[in-house]
C-alpha cells in the first residue's frame, strides 16, 4: 500500500483544510463538497484526512461496524452479545462514477447462491462506508440513480436493499466528501443540499507559493516514506486537537444570540428550507471546539455562512457559488454577542505549513498560512464573489441602439452585443425514442449503469449477469443434469444478460440568427434569454453543446460542440447583430458539424435549435453549390438535415402585427415543430419536444404541417 501524502503538508487552501477537520471534529455537520479546477489539491487533501480521524471500536467479525457498545439491532450480521469491540482506524471509501448500483448497495452473493444454494447478502460501499468516509471524486458525473440511492441512505441513515429475493436494512452513516470541477456541469439541487459544506479552491497565483507546492511534491514522490516521516509530529498534533475538539464539543454553548444571528443570516440570503440553519449551527459549535472554547461567537457564526450558504443561496443561472461578505457583516452587526462567561481564550496552534521540506499535494495551490495558523485556523476566507460570473444580470430595460450608418449592400448594419433578458425555466427537452449514448440526465438510452428492465441472452460477452433469470433458466433442467447436492448446475445456455435503462446526454446545437432583421434590441435581449434558457437546461442535463451563428454572408462556427455549457453562455453574451440573413449557409453548417460529431461520437443522439424568424435574405456560403433564390436554398438545406433524421426544433423569432409565418415553413422542411419564444415557458413544450422523432418520421405529419 503507497503511503498516502500527509494533510498538514498540504500547501495553504485553508478553507478547505477547515471545512475537512470541522467535519472530523463533528461528523453531524454534514460532508463537505469541494469546487475548483483541476490540480487543487482537492482530492490529496481528502484522501489524507482519514489518517488524522479517532480510531473506531467495532464488533469483532462484523461487517457492518457495528458499534460495541450500541449494536444495530436489525444488523444482518446480528444479533450481537455485549462484549469487547475491536479497534480500527476510520475508513475512506471511494464510489468510482462509474459503479454499479449493486457496488454500492450490495446484493446476493452470487457464488454462494450458485454454489451452496443458500441466500446470503454481499455488502456494498455503504456498508463499508459506514461509521467512517465516503468519497466521492468527480461527484457532478455520478449517475442519477447511484445519486438516488446516496439521497436514501444520506437521509435515513441506513440503506435499504430489495432485490433478488434479499430484503437487507443496515445503518450507513457516513462522512459524505464529494469533490468537482464546476466546468464539467452542476449536481442536482437535492444531493448539493446533502453536502453540509461547501469550499471553492483554486491554484494560487503567487510564484513563491507554487515553489512551495512545487518542492513538497517533488520529496514526496522521491522518498513517500521519509517524507511522511517528517511530517509525522504535525499530522499527530493535528490528530490529537480533533480529538479534544470532540471531547470539548458536548460542553460548547451556543445561544440565543447566535442563533439569531444564524437564523437572521439565513433568512436574508434567501436559502431553502431549515437545513442551512441546522448546519450553521453546528458549524458554528465545531468551530468554536476546534478554538478551544465553550461559547459560540460572532466570528464563528460567520465563519459557519461562509462554509454553509454559498451553495444554498438562490442566485442566477450560470452564476457562481459565494456570499456577499459585505452584507454578512452588517446582518451580524444587527445582532451582537451576548455577554460571554469569563473563560480562556486560548489561541490553540495547528501544525506548520513551513514543514521540513517543504512541498505540496499534486497542482496544490492557495497562500502558505504564517507560523501557528494550521490547517484549520478560523480565518476569513478570500470572497467567493472575486470568481468571474458566466452570465452577469441583464438589465431590466435594455438600452435603445444608437443610430448607425447602413451598409453600402443595403443590409442591416452591424449593432454591439446586447445582454441576454433574464432567463426562465423551460420544460425538459428530450429525443423520443430508446438511445444507447454517454450517460446523461435527458433522453432515455440503455446504459450500462441504470435501473434493470429485464433480461435476454447475451449477444457476445457477459457483462451484467440477472441471476433471478439465470436461476429460473437453469431449474427446470436440474434432475436432467443430475443434481445431487444443494448447489445448482448451471450451463452456459442458462446465463442471462440484464438489460438497463438510464438516461442519456444529447448534443444540443444551437443555430441562432444574428441578422439585422434580429437587430432590434430589445428583440435580441429576449431571444438570448431564450437560448440562455436553454443552455441552462443543457447545463443540468450532462449534454454536450454547440453554437453556429449566421449573419452577413457566412455561417460561423462560434463554439464547436463542449461539455462547458458556461463557454456556449458568454459567446452568446458577445454575440453582435447585423447583415443579411444567409439562413442556407447556417443549416448547411449545421449539417457539416452534425456530420463531423456523428463520425466522433455515432451513439450521442443530435437536437438541433434553429432560433430565427424564418427569413432568407442572402444564399451566403451556399450560393455557389445550387442555383435558387435565397429561400429555396434554406428549404433544401432544411430538407437535407431532415433525411438524416436529425431531431430539430425551431423557435420562432418573429413578431409584430403583421407575420409571415416563415419560421413554420421552414420547420415543416426540417420535419420537427415550432414554438415561439413565449412557448418556451408554456407546458406544451415537453410533449411538443418529445415528439420531435416522430415528426421526423411521420409522413402524415409532415403534410398536415404543409398544408397549415
Amino acid at each position: 500500500m503507497s503511503t498516502p501524502y500527509p494533510f498538514t503538508a498540504v500547501v495553504g487552501q485553508t478553507d478547505l483544510r477547515l471545512a475537512l477537520l470541522l467535519n472530523a471534529v463533528s461528523p453531524a455537520v454534514g460532508g463537505v463538497l469541494v469546487r475548483g479546477e483541476k490540480g487543487t489539491a482537492k482530492s490529496t487533501a481528502v484522501r489524507a484526512l482519514s489518517a488524522l480521524l479517532p480510531q473506531v471500536d467495532v464488533v469483532p467479525g462484523c461487517r457492518f461496524s457495528c458499534a460495541p457498545g450500541a449494536p444495530d439491532p436489525s444488523c444482518p450480521d446480528g444479533p450481537h452479545e455485549a462484549g469487547p469491540g475491536t479497534a480500527r482506524p476510520a475508513r475512506m471509501v471511494e464510489l468510482p462514477v462509474g459503479a454499479s448500483e449493486d457496488r454500492l448497495v450490495g446484493a446476493l452473493d452470487i457464488e454462494r447462491a450458485l454454489a451452496e444454494g443458500v441466500k446470503a447478502f454481499e455488502p456494498g460501499l455503504l456498508a463499508d462506508a459506514h461509521r467512517g468516509i465516503l468519497y466521492v471524486d468527480e461527484v457532478n458525473l455520478l449517475h442519477d440513480h447511484l445519486i438516488d440511492l446516496l439521497l436514501d441512505a444520506a437521509a435515513m441513515g441506513a440503506s435499504y436493499v430489495e432485490r433478488e429475493g434479499v430484503s437487507v436494512r443496515h445503518a450507513a452513516r457516513f462522512l459524505l466528501v464529494g469533490t468537482m470541477n464546476p466546468e464539467e456541469g452542476e449536481l442536482r439541487p437535492q444531493l448539493l443540499d446533502r453536502f453540509g459544506l461547501t469550499v471553492e479552491v483554486a491554484a494560487s497565483r503567487e510564484p513563491v507559493q507554487r515553489v512551495e507546492v512545487v518542492r513538497r511534491r517533488l520529496a514526496y514522490e522521491d522518498d513517500p516514506a521519509g517524507f511522511a516521516t517528517r511530517w509525522a509530529g504535525d499530522e499527530q498534533d493535528v490528530r490529537a486537537r480533533v480529538v479534544a475538539a470532540r471531547a470539548l464539543l458536548p460542553q460548547v454553548r451556543l445561544g440565543d444570540a447566535s442563533l439569531l444571528q444564524i437564523a437572521a443570516t439565513c433568512a436574508a440570503f434567501e436559502v431553502d428550507g431549515m437545513r442551512a440553519d441546522i448546519v450553521m449551527a453546528r458549524t458554528a459549535t465545531a468551530l468554536a471546539a476546534w478554538a478551544g472554547r465553550t461559547e459560540v461567537r460572532k466570528e464563528d457564526v460567520r465563519q459557519a455562512a461562509l462554509l454553509a450558504l454559498p451553495h444554498r443561496r438562490r442566485r442566477a443561472p450560470f452564476d457562481a457559488p459565494g456570499l456577499d461578505e459585505d452584507k454578512l457583516d452588517e446582518i451580524l452587526d444587527r445582532f451582537p454577542d451576548e455577554e460571554p462567561e469569563n473563560e480562556p481564550d486560548p489561541e490553540p496552534e495547528g501544525p506548520d505549513d513551513g514543514g521540513p521540506d517543504g512541498g505540496g499535494p499534486d497542482g496544490g495551490g492557495g497562500g502558505v498560512p504564517p507560523q501557528g495558523g494550521g490547517p484549520g485556523a478560523p480565518e476569513a476566507p478570500e470572497s467567493p464573489e472575486a470568481q468571474d460570473d458566466a452570465t452577469p444580470p441583464a438589465p431590466d430595460a435594455p438600452e435603445a441602439p444608437e443610430p448607425q450608418p447602413a451598409s453600402q449592400d443595403g443590409a442591416a448594419p452591424e449593432q454591439a452585443a446586447v445582454r441576454a433578458a433574464e432567463p426562465f425555466r423551460t420544460k425538459m427537452l428530450s429525443v423520443p425514442g430508446l438511445g444507447e449514448g454517454a450517460s446523461g440526465r435527458r433522453s432515455r438510452a440503455r446504459t450500462a449503469h441504470g435501473r434493470t428492465t429485464g433480461a435476454q441472452r447475451p449477444r457476445g460477452h457477459l457483462t451484467k449477469l440477472h441471476l433471478a433469470a439465470t436461476v429460473q433458466a437453469a431449474a427446470p433442467h436440474q434432475k436432467a443434469r443430475g443434481r445431487t447436492g444443494r448447489g445448482l448446475v448451471v450451463r452456459k445456455d442458462d446465463l442471462r444478460q440484464a438489460t438497463r435503462e438510464g438516461r442519456e446526454g444529447n448534443l444540443v446545437l444551437f443555430v441562432v440568427d444574428a441578422s439585422g432583421s434580429m437587430a432590434a434590441r430589445q428583440r435580441m435581449s429576449a431571444v438570448k434569454g431564450a437560448v440562455l434558457s436553454l443552455l441552462l437546461d443543457a447545463y443540468q442535463r450532462r449534454d454536450k453543446v454547440g453554437l453556429i451563428t449566421f449573419r452577413g454572408a457566412a455561417a460561423e462556427l462560434a463554439l464547436p460542440p463542449t461539455s462547458s455549457v458556461d463557454a456556449a453562455a458568454a459567446r452568446l453574451e458577445q454575440l453582435p447583430t447585423g447583415g443579411r440573413t444567409p439562413l442556407a449557409a447556417g443549416l448547411l453548417k449545421a449539417h457539416e458539424v452534425l456530420r463531423i460529431e456523428r463520425m466522433r461520437d455515432p451513439s450521442r443522439r443530435p437536437l438541433l435549435v434553429v432560433v430565427t424568424d424564418g427569413r432568407a435574405t442572402s444564399a451566403g456560403s451556399a450560393g455557389g453549390r445550387a442555383d435558387g433564390t435565397p429561400r429555396e436554398l434554406a428549404g433544401r438545406s432544411a430538407r437535407l438535415l431532415q433525411a438524416e433524421g436529425v431531431a430539430s426544433v425551431v423557435v420562432d423569432c418573429e413578431s409584430g402585427p403583421v407575420r409571415l409565418g416563415l419560421a413554420g415553413v421552414l420547420a415543416a422542411d426540417l420535419g420537427g415543430p415550432a414554438v415561439t419564444l413565449d412557448g418556451l415557458r408554456s407546458d406544451s413544450l415537453a410533449g411538443l419536444v418529445k415528439n420531435v422523432r416522430t415528426a421526423v418520421t411521420s409522413p402524415s405529419h409532415h403534410t398536415t404541417r404543409r398544408a397549415a
